[in-house]
């Protein structure tokens, strides 16, 4: 039996994973942790209960609350402020408490428990200004990747792991390649085992999205209440282009790659849709209109905000190539399961995502 310890354990990421794992594995012991900083992820502890997993209501910036949650032999890390705008409006000091300070503290708890961990950090830790010295063509519905690119770890199945790291990533970007870094430490020094997974957008029911993060479920749920959204910079027309990943083809991932961890244990993988699930927000927002009947005027913003990029599609074949993985559910499934979650449950989300 395992015993699991997932952090963010009450958010869209955590708390999936963790009715997943329990779904499959009913014997294993598994505790969620979150301080529910997040508007909406305090509907999730219904799902989490009546899946049998247990909560804590804890922070990973405070040691005392990690202790509390208890023993465990496998560590699933998901706690993070998530927005790549985070710190540029204000101070970026609980940022860096929560992504970086609190992975410390993640990571001391694995050493005495010699526990495995899985770790999910992100696609944002590749640097803007490499993304921005690209050649992109504005296609009639959105940006495509020039080919030919002299760009090491650039190619048509997008961006590989081998993409240069030197530049400026925003605060967000930054905590989570510093995590990389010391948990790379970390099992090299003490011997844990482990995995990094560099994730790509990730969407899915129950995930409350906002304009900085999980712009799938905004946008649908926009469309749906007609509620107000804009494209924002890059000439104000919705091009911009994001791969997207269904949270459970990610659980599928790492059950994967829990059963080869002994074969893996050091490794970082690109991890997201590839270029058979990119989507542009102009290409979106058709979709939503398909979906729901509605047409909303959506503003133009042509001032691109500071942090944010043009494209971003994940090259997974590092990952395919040892595991076999590949996502199995498409654009269309992934819009239809969101919009049918938002219809379902209209009287909790309303009022959060309209």
């Amino acid at each position: 039996m395992k015993k699991v310890l997932i952090t963010g354990g009450a958010g869209f990421v955590g708390a999936n994973l963790a009715i997943y794992f329990k779904r499959d594995n009913p014997s294993w012991d598994i505790t969620s942790l979150d301080n529910l900083h997040r508007r909406g992820s305090e509907l999730n502890l219904t799902q989490l209960a009546k899946s049998g997993i247990k909560f804590v209501h804890g922070d990973i910036r405070i040691v005392d609350d990690l202790e509390n949650a208890g023993e465990f032999d496998l560590f699933v890390e998901c706690s993070a402020e998530p927005s790549v705008l985070a710190g540029y409006d204000g101070s970026p000091s609980y940022l860096y408490q929560s992504n970086l300070v609190g992975t410390l503290n993640c990571l001391e708890m694995c050493r005495k428990r010699q526990a495995d961990i899985i770790f999910l950090s992100t696609s944002r830790i590749y640097p803007m200004q490499v993304i921005d010295a690209l050649q992109f063509i504005e296609e009639k519905t959105r940006f495509k990747l020039a080919s030919d690119q002299k760009m090491p770890g650039v190619s048509e199945y997008g961006f590989s792991e081998k993409l240069p790291l030197a530049g400026i990533r925003s605060h967000y970007g930054t905590t989570k390649l510093c995590s990389e870094l010391v948990i790379q430490e970390y099992m090299a020094a003490y011997g844990i085992q482990g995995v990094i997974n560099r994730c790509g957008v990730i969407t899915g029911p129950w995930q409350m999205g906002k304009v900085d993060q999980g712009f799938v479920v905004l946008w649908l749920a926009r469309h749906m209440w007609n509620g107000n959204l804009s494209y924002i910079g890059y000439g104000g027309k919705g091009k911009q282009v994001r791969d997207i990943l269904h949270i459970e083809d990610l659980y599928n991932l790492l059950r994967m790659q829990i059963d080869q961890l002994d074969e893996i244990s050091g490794s970082v993988y690109n991890v997201g849709g590839g270029p058979e699930l990119s989507i542009s927000l102009y290409e979106l927002t058709q979709i939503c209109r398909d979906l729901t009947g509605h047409k909303i005027p959506i503003d133009s913003v042509f001032e691109t905000r500071q942090a944010d990029i043009p494209y971003y599609i994940s090259d997974c074949r590092k990952i395919r190539k040892i595991t076999g993985w590949k996502p199995r559910k498409g654009i269309k499934e992934i819009t239809h399961h969101i919009h049918t979650w938002l219809k379902r449950n209209e009287a909790l989300l309303k009022l959060i995502l309209s």
